[in-house]
């Protein structure tokens, strides 16, 4: 059993930095992957990052790319999201997830967490 639990999320002001943490909790972790996505009243969710558990390659939605940055500490099994230069754009419901596996062309994210809010002003 595999509970995520997401913190660090606040209101800031724009161009202002924000570090989100997604602890995992309940068993160990031996997923593949951690990933952050996020929710924006009115729209769908989106894809911000994904580190790899093992190499700890990273990857990244355009809109983040530059500045955003995922890590992970697999000793305490959290992820982190970094984020700097925030935009208005930015507000939103931040989730991580755990990537179980690829089912053919489609990522199986089995565990989510509650969600944590940033707002940007």
């Amino acid at each position: 059993h595999v509970q995520l639990v997401e913190s660090g999320g606040g209101s800031v002001q724009t161009g202002g930095s924000l570090t989100l943490s997604c602890t995992v909790a309940g068993s160990t972790n031996t997923s593949n992957a951690m990933a952050w996505f996020r929710q924006a009243p009115g729209k769908k969710r989106e894809g911000v990052a994904i580190i790899y558990t093992g190499p700890q390659m990273s990857f990244y939605d355009d809109s983040v790319k530059g500045r955003f940055t995922i890590s992970r500490d697999n000793a305490k099994n959290t992820v982190y999201l970094q984020m700097n230069s925030l935009k208005s754009e930015d507000t939103a419901l931040y989730y991580c997830a755990t990537l179980a596996r690829w089912v053919g062309l489609n990522p199986d994210f089995e565990y989510w967490g509650q969600g944590t809010q940033v707002t940007v002003s």
